[in-house]
């Protein structure tokens, strides 16, 4: 890669640790950065490595800090997700599911900003919505990397503790990683300069997850959900358009 790739590859890896230390709507803008040098799937494929490794380190860091029925209600979904994104993988375009996310997620923080209520209104977490919005986060997560968005409202409703909230998130996305090196690997995203790339990112994104735990440990609840629905407008936009620009 050039210069310019090299350093647009490390921003990337840095987020995607960022994202697995709890802040993960910061994540999503790593496949972004990455295509401004390369194919969006030749870089979901060189990022996949990074998201696992990273994973490892938030499942450390967040090992008590989870809510497992919210999670063990969305990863049924979630595999079903991963499983359509591989069967369709040759026929969907990246730009169409793109900016659905992107339009979903719009609407989700508008409508968290718009009717402040929702801060106050923990909902249960119900099987139903955990197997729709985690299929729908598997499948994106696939395509992408994306899933973040769909995840996010599935789960702020919920209104878990910033900790337990960042905990089951890192779990639910490490477990749908683990399971997507199987598909992208038949489908030869794996490549051997993905993984040399990938392995020489890897101390950045580990790096970065031990930085978005701290952030997140001394975050203020409301402040916490807050910015993560800020963070969800803002990339969502930012999804929009890169959907309609194809």
């Amino acid at each position: 890669m050039s210069q310019a790739g090299w350093a647009l590859a490390v921003l990337s890896a840095f987020a995607v640790g960022l994202s697995k230390g709890g802040l993960a709507m910061v994540g999503i803008i790593s496949v972004p950065l990455m295509s401004l040098v390369m194919s969006p799937v030749q870089a979901a494929g060189l990022l996949l490595p990074i998201y696992v490794i990273s994973d490892m380190g938030g499942l450390m860091a967040f090992r008590r800090n989870l809510n497992r029925r919210v999670l063990m209600l969305a990863l049924p979904g979630a595999m079903a997700g991963i499983a359509v994104g591989w069967a369709t993988a040759s026929i969907v375009p990246v730009w169409g599911v793109t900016l659905i996310v992107g339009v979903i997620g719009l609407g989700f923080a508008l409508n968290a900003l718009i009717r402040p209520a929702l801060d106050a209104a923990p909902r249960p977490p119900r099987g139903r919505a955990a197997t729709i919005w985690g299929g729908l986060a598997g499948y994106t997560s696939f395509v992408s990397h994306s899933g973040a968005p769909l995840w996010q409202v599935y789960a702020q409703p919920l209104r878990l503790s910033p900790l337990v909230y960042a905990g089951t998130t890192t779990w639910f996305f490490a477990i749908g990683n683990l399971v997507k090196l199987v598909p992208y690997a038949a489908l030869g995203q794996l490549s051997p300069a993905n993984l040399a790339t990938a392995g020489v990112l890897m101390p950045v994104s580990l790096v970065a997850v031990w930085i978005g735990l701290r952030l997140v440990r001394i975050i203020p609840a409301a402040l916490f959900y807050r910015l993560i629905t800020w963070g969800l407008l803002a990339v969502s936009l930012r999804l929009i358009w890169q959907g309609l620009s194809g």
